[in-house]
């Protein structure tokens, strides 16, 4: 045999080698991703916590699922702010009422956790966001109220302080309407994609 095609079997023993080598360092880095990944580090870099799932009202059935993962999308059914324990966060009321759009921004923060909760339990690492593509907010407007994009951008900044700017881009709608679940005073959907 050659010298050059010793050289040529040599060089592509080593880049199938190097190759096999990589597929299992990505391999074991997805295994042990959830739930200690990149965006979990920065959530508590943030300081913020993701709560448990909703602790529902006595009496509330919700037959649904909270995500539904269909192909690489997930869709993410409405939420309301969260407590800690998964209670439902105050204050409650109409923005523009009894809650201020400051507070309102506060509660649509701590939507936005308990979505990425919810999304966190469903599809393990949160690392596994591709992008982000739509949110859809509802405030429980006062009538005459019509800042409910003050109110969602809470939800918003946040996707965009844990993501960055270039996953957490998303398309948006913010809208108010007469009544939300619990007297809750904002509520937001929303559909990711995600990495395979």
């Amino acid at each position: 045999m050659s010298v050059s095609c010793l050289s040529d079997l040599w060089n592509s023993t080593l880049t199938a080698a190097r190759a096999y080598a990589v597929r299992s360092v990505m391999t074991s880095v997805d295994q042990f991703a959830a739930p200690g990944g990149v965006i979990e580090a920065r959530l508590a870099s943030l300081g913020l916590q993701l709560p448990p799932g909703l602790k529902a009202p006595p009496g509330a059935r919700l037959p649904f699922a909270f995500v539904r993962v269909h192909g690489n999308r997930a869709l993410i059914s409405g939420h309301g702010p969260l407590q800690p324990d998964g209670t439902l966060a105050g204050p409650f009321g109409k923005v523009g009422g009894e809650v201020s759009v400051e507070q309102a921004y506060a509660s649509a923060r701590l939507t936005a956790l308990a979505v990425l909760g919810s999304l966190q339990r469903q599809v393990g690492s949160l690392d596994r966001v591709e992008a982000w593509l739509r949110i859809f907010g509802m405030v429980n407007a006062a009538a005459g109220f019509a800042d409910e994009p003050a109110v969602i951008n809470g939800f918003s900044d946040l996707i965009y302080e844990v993501f960055g700017a270039e996953v957490g881009l998303h398309a948006r709608s913010a809208v108010g309407v007469a009544e939300l679940p619990w007297n809750i005073p904002v509520e937001v959907e929303a559909e990711v994609q995600l990495r395979g």
